[in-house]
């Protein structure tokens, strides 16, 4: 075959000239490698189907993601109660099945029967027993939860993920059958999940164990959701019968929702009710599962394939000038081969082979770069909690690496092969290829002046985003992280009740503060920024209650120890903290921040106030003293009011949120001061908990300043990854400028001769290289810059105290623009300006 033919007579031509070889696929290697790379975090993240059965067939209910107990009106309805799946479940006529799944996870403590050794925290996931079989999952051994496991009075058994097996259990076979204590409770593990599934999402790490949803009584009897059908707190997905109508489907779910929202399960209170006919929900195609991890990701990776798409239009550039330069210098060859007979058709045909081979041979590489890349990006994605998603492109990834491999060999191979079709034979016979036109190869230059405005984008891009993760790193959090140290326990796990807490907590406080080095210890629900948040209604003791459906009036709240705020270094500027004198037997407090009294209180005075989380009864708690504003959120977050319960301390409001109010005596989260650097703390705060309960396991133990460091894990890749493209940029860029200079001196070099013959100097030759060179790098830095502040427009949502015209980031980008341009035309300028006159006058 002729195209057999053309290709073997392209690799021999690239045989003869290496250097322009390897030079080609270097630079389509980095520009497809490293789109390649970013394509593969992309399609895992936010295009990659769950490995199910069919999974076109599945649909959620609901179309936006929460995490993880919501209670009253949501109005657009993504959470349920374990009552309406039920409900759902056996009146949705148009689901083949549908399935239920918590809105988050759980820890809890798991040990093998006979072992001696304490229990071991591992992260959990309640679903319902139709929740294997509506996937299409099968067990990779054993077999999977059953409808006649998510029964109450059924045996306690439970679903072991593969890599848990693997990781943990060294594959033993004996695992499944065999019995396990979880939280105190037996159970028995009935299988084990194949190795290709992770649960209902994509996220870190994911769930070690798969329980059915009527044994979370047995392992929370404090807190349980089950029995609570005001409680939100699980996601829908099912999967539709063959013809099935989703709209009306939707419809009929909606009426659902509404009468069951009036009904006395529901303990919607009398003056929320006319806001039931608002309430909505919407079906979203579930073959990707709960995509909470695409919703945080998504902005930041669409940056990113912009990012190396540039990259990419600049390495194609550089491919087309190379191309174009080669084509050039063959052009009296084909002038010959054209006057010798041979068509302009085939001429056209082996320039675009050779330049489609090129492009996949840089494909091939690029794909090679990109196994590379792939390992980079997700260590800096996922550098804390590592999360299933694998390294190795898969067959679309490969097939999008190809695809561009091939564009991009077409698209500019164009130029060559328009450049070759306008050869004349008689140009052979008189030499064409010597020249004295400065205007010359404007094909090239044209890709350079866009190189320039690209680079320009990129770099100012990065500045942008290294600014923006500088602001967000030194912003004042509210606290201090130097010497400080956050690690979790789980008394429930152990098998505590909250009447045992108390003597628990006194024990613990003890072991630990006699650490040498130790200077305080405290405990709470929750720590700063750890990515935790409990909310509830506000109610201002001598004012009316907000109007029913209001949305912004209400708080964050946590329940703290004693020497808390000293613990984490958060200040008083008014009245006191909790301490050891707020008891039970005494009135309950509450310490609120700064935007809460702001928010609250129209004087702006809230010391000696009461408020409550109840509407019935609005004088729980007296305020007793006011903190600064403390970051508990995201570092990007805006501020929120919040206020703090003192230990031990209870109060029996509405039944929906006791539960809450009971749950929060667990305060789970240790902090630690140290008065600098302690040999081996941890190990010794492990054995100073195991003293107090061996099955009280240590949980994330980690610096303070670890825990909010890991905050920034998104911002830092992105910000490192543009960095590395704009870098990247300006290399292949400057390259690029580099040849075509070099080339334009070379088809100059009679041009040169003649003006040093008629009485230039080797300056007056420097300055005219350079300032062709800077004509491009300038054309192309006036159209870059327009565009690069439209691109900081474009990406606002990433920046944080960052404005997307930043005067001093664009003129620093500009500086080093000009001296990566100057460097790259200094040496051809060079050249040109040491050539002997009669030397290049005798230059064909």
């Amino acid at each position: 075959m002729q195209i057999v033919a053309d290709v073997r007579y392209a690799l021999r031509q690239f045989a003869k000239a290496p250097g322009f070889t390897a030079t080609a696929i270097l630079t389509v290697a980095l520009g497809i490698g490293a789109t390649t790379a970013i394509f593969t975090l992309v399609y895992a993240v936010l295009l990659k189907s769950l490995p199910v059965v069919n999974p076109e067939d599945l649909y959620r209910v609901g179309n936006e993601e929460h995490c993880c107990v919501n209670g009253g009106m949501q109005d657009n309805w993504t959470l349920f109660s374990y009552e309406q799946y039920k409900q759902f479940r056996d009146q949705a006529t148009g689901f083949a099945e549908l399935a239920a799944m918590q809105a988050g996870q759980n820890m809890i403590g798991v040990r093998r029967n006979g072992s001696n050794k304490p229990s071991e925290p591992y992260q959990s996931e309640y679903v319902s027993g139709n929740y294997f079989s509506t996937f299409g999952i099968l067990p990779y051994f054993g077999r999977t939860l059953s409808p006649n496991d998510d029964r109450k009075g059924a045996p306690a058994v439970a679903m072991m993920s593969f890599r848990t097996w693997q990781e943990k259990f060294a594959k033993d076979p004996t695992v499944v059958g065999a019995g396990f204590v979880i939280n105190g409770q037996p159970f028995t593990v009935a299988g084990i999940t194949p190795p290709g599934f992770f649960g209902d999402r994509v996220q870190s790490t994911p769930p070690a164990f798969f329980i059915p949803l009527n044994d979370e009584p047995l392992l929370s009897p404090t807190a349980t959701n089950l029995e609570d059908a005001a409680l939100d707190w699980l996601d829908l997905i099912g999967r539709i019968r063959p013809g099935a109508d989703t709209q009306a489907m939707e419809a009929q779910m909606q009426v659902q929702l509404r009468q069951f929202l009036l009904s006395p399960l529901s303990k919607v209170e009398e003056r929320d009710k006319p806001l039931v006919a608002k309430q909505m929900l919407h079906f979203s195609h579930g073959g990707n599962g709960v995509q909470m991890m695409r919703d945080e990701y998504k902005d930041g990776l669409h940056l990113l394939m912009w990012v190396s798409g540039f990259v990419l239009l600049i390495a194609c550039a550089n491919l087309a000038n190379l191309m174009l330069v080669r084509a050039a210098n063959r052009q009296q060859q084909t002038s010959v081969r054209s006057a010798l007979g041979a068509f302009r058709m085939a001429l056209v045909r082996q320039t675009l082979t050779e330049s489609v081979v090129l492009a996949l041979l840089g494909g091939i590489a690029g794909i090679i770069v990109a196994f590379a890349g792939t390992r980079v990006i997700l260590y800096l994605a996922f550098r804390n909690d590592p999360v299933p998603i694998p390294a190795t492109p898969s067959l679309p990834v490969l097939g999008f690496a190809l695809a561009v491999s091939l564009l991009t060999g077409i698209l500019f191979g164009v130029g060559p092969a328009w450049l070759t079709s306008k050869s004349n034979p008689v140009e052979a016979l008189r030499g064409a290829n010597r020249s004295t036109s400065s205007r010359g190869g404007w094909g090239q230059k044209s890709l350079v002046v866009v190189q320039a405005a690209l680079s320009l984008v990129l770099l100012c891009a990065a500045g942008l985003l290294a600014r923006s993760l500088s602001n967000m790193q030194h912003q004042d959090f509210g606290f201090v992280t130097a010497n400080r140290y956050i690690l979790h326990i789980d008394p429930e796990m152990a098998g505590y009740s909250p009447s045992q807490l108390e003597a628990l907590y006194r024990q613990l406080h003890v072991n630990l503060a006699t650490i040498p080095g130790v200077k305080q210890v405290s405990f709470s629900v929750y720590t700063p920024m750890e990515g935790d948040n409990w909310g509830n209604g506000v109610f201002v003791d001598g004012e009316p209650p907000p109007s029913p459906g209001t949305r912004d009036h209400g708080a964050s709240w946590l329940r703290v120890s004693p020497h808390y705020f000293d613990t984490i270094g958060t200040k008083i500027v008014e009245g006191r903290a909790n301490n050891e004198q707020d008891t039970p037997a005494t009135r309950n407090v509450a310490v609120v921040n700064r935007f809460f009294e702001q928010k609250y209180f129209k004087d702006g005075h809230a010391l000696g106030k009461h408020f409550s989380n109840d509407m019935k009864h609005t004088g729980y708690f007296e305020i007793v003293g006011v903190t600064e504003d403390t970051h508990y959120w995201g570092p990007s977050e805006r501020m929120r009011p919040m206020y703090f319960l003192a230990q031990g301390q209870t109060v029996h409001g509405e039944p929906r949120y006791q539960q809450f109010e009971d749950r929060s005596q667990y305060l789970n989260a240790i902090a630690i001061e140290t008065a600098g650097n302690v040999p081996g703390l941890e190990a010794q705060v492990r054995r100073a908990i195991a003293q107090v309960n061996p099955d009280l396991a240590v949980i994330n133990f980690k610096s303070f300043a670890d825990q909010v460091k890991a905050n920034f894990t998104q911002q830092e890749m992105i910000a490192k990854l543009t960095s590395f493209f704009g870098i990247l940029a300006l290399v292949l860029a400057s390259i690029g400028l580099y040849g075509v200079t070099a080339y334009s001196v070379e088809r100059r070099t009679s041009e040169i001769g003649i003006r040093m013959a008629l009485g230039a100097d080797r300056m007056n030759v420097l300055r005219l290289v350079l300032r062709g060179a800077f004509l491009q790098v300038g054309i192309g830095l006036a159209i870059g810059i327009p565009v690069a502040i439209l691109g900081g427009h474009a990406m606002a949502s990433q920046l944080f105290g960052v404005k997307p015209y930043d005067p001093l980031i664009l003129s620093v980008t500009l500086l080093v623009l000009c001296a990566a341009a100057f460097l790259a035309a200094l040496l051809p300028a060079r050249i040109a300006a040491g050539l002997e006159p009669m030397r290049a006058l005798r230059t064909d």
